[in-house]
């Protein structure tokens, strides 16, 4: 679905599937695919731990750090952005407010999202309700590293949604339950595709 939304309208859609998935996804796609998580080691004695390596060797391009449901510390989120970058995976770094960003953007990850967590599974998006917290954060963002791009999350549920969210400064959005739980995902997911390729 997501790859075929891709082919119609241009905009690029990662996935994140569940770790046990990561392979299959890969074989069965050519869009993105990020692991949900990894852990800041190294190859040992870490059972029950996610290898940096072993997601890299999955075939995916890169990971989420810190999602509001497998939150880290800030020293750990440094590990685990030093970690993807020595394999060679795309680091997607969330965080909960503006300043949460700050913090995140001096360790250099590819990417900020910004997800208030009390708007997460809402259908109220930040965009909306919170402007301010998505403006605000791209414009202390680009202060502390310019090359850190700045997604949005957070109640994103339609293409309304993420036009707002560019037009305040984010280069795309996180999302999930606007889709999952939606009654016809694909119609939802081509319908927030093709707003975001006619807003840019």
């Amino acid at each position: 679905m997501s790859e075929e939304i891709h082919g119609q309208t241009g905009i690029c859609i990662a996935v994140a599937p569940q770790l046990t998935d990561l392979s299959e996804v890969v074989r069965r796609t050519s869009i993105p695919v990020f692991s949900q998580h990894i852990d800041p080691i190294l190859p040992g004695s870490h059972t029950g731990h996610v290898l940096p390596e072993s997601v890299k060797e999955s075939g995916a391009s890169g990971t989420l750090i810190n999602h509001s449901e497998r939150r880290l510390g800030l020293s750990e989120i440094d590990m685990c952005i030093q970690r993807a970058k020595q394999v060679g995976l795309t680091t997607v770094v969330c965080s909960d407010s503006t300043q949460a960003s700050v913090s995140v953007a001096a360790l250099s990850p590819d990417v900020v999202a910004v997800e208030p967590p009390e708007l997460i599974g809402s259908g109220i998006p930040v965009s909306k309700a919170r402007p301010e917290v998505v403006s605000s954060t791209v414009e202390a963002v680009a202060k502390i590293d310019g090359r850190v791009k700045v997604l949005c999350g957070a109640g994103i549920s339609t293409g309304e949604d993420i036009v707002a969210a560019l037009r305040l400064g984010s280069v795309g959005v996180l999302l999930a339950s606007g889709v999952i739980k939606a009654r016809d995902p694909r119609a939802v997911l081509l319908e927030m595709a093709e707003a975001a390729a006619r807003s840019l």
